[in-house]
C-alpha cells in the first residue's frame, strides 16, 4: 500500500516573512506562485542571488528594519516608518541619529533589561519552589 504525502504549501507572503524579505521587492514568479516547504528549505539552505541581494540592500520589511535600529516596530511607527527601508536608508538614519531613534532605542533597552530581569526573578521562584520540594 503506498501513500501519497501532498506538501505542505504556503502563501508568498508567509514565505517571505520567514525568509525575512519584503515580498514586494521579490520577483513576480515568487509573489504569484506558492512555496512547499521543500521549496523553502532549498531557498534557506542555498538562497539564489536575488534573495541575497535583497537580504544585503533591501529593500527590508518593518521587523528586519526594527531589528537593525535596534527599536520595536511599534518604535519604527512612532518615529513616522512605516514603508520598507533598504540597507543605505538603515544606515543613513543610524548616522543621522534623529531624537526619536534615540528614544526608542532607550525604550528598547529599558524593555529588554526589564525582560531579562523578569526571568531571573522566575527562575529564582523556581529554584526555591525545587529546593523546598526536597
Amino acid at each position: 500500500m503506498t501513500t501519497h504525502q501532498t506538501s505542505q504549501t504556503m502563501k508568498p507572503a508567509t514565505a517571505a516573512k520567514k525568509l525575512g524579505v519584503y515580498l514586494e521587492a521579490t520577483p513576480a514568479e515568487f509573489q504569484e506562485g506558492v512555496v512547499t516547504r521543500a521549496e523553502l528549505t532549498a531557498l534557506q539552505a542555498d538562497p539564489p542571488a536575488w534573495l541575497l541581494d535583497l537580504r544585503r540592500d533591501g529593500p527590508h520589511p518593518r521587523p528586519v528594519v526594527a531589528s537593525k535600529l535596534s527599536v520595536s516596530i511599534a518604535g519604527l511607527a512612532r518615529g513616522g516608518v512605516t514603508e520598507a527601508l533598504t540597507t543605505e536608508q538603515i544606515d543613513a538614519l543610524k548616522q543621522d541619529n534623529p531624537e526619536w531613534l534615540q528614544h526608542e532605542r532607550s525604550v528598547q533597552a529599558a524593555v529588554r533589561k526589564d525582560a531579562v530581569r523578569i526571568k531571573e526573578l522566575q527562575q529564582e521562584k523556581q529554584e526555591k519552589r525545587a529546593q523546598q520540594g526536597k
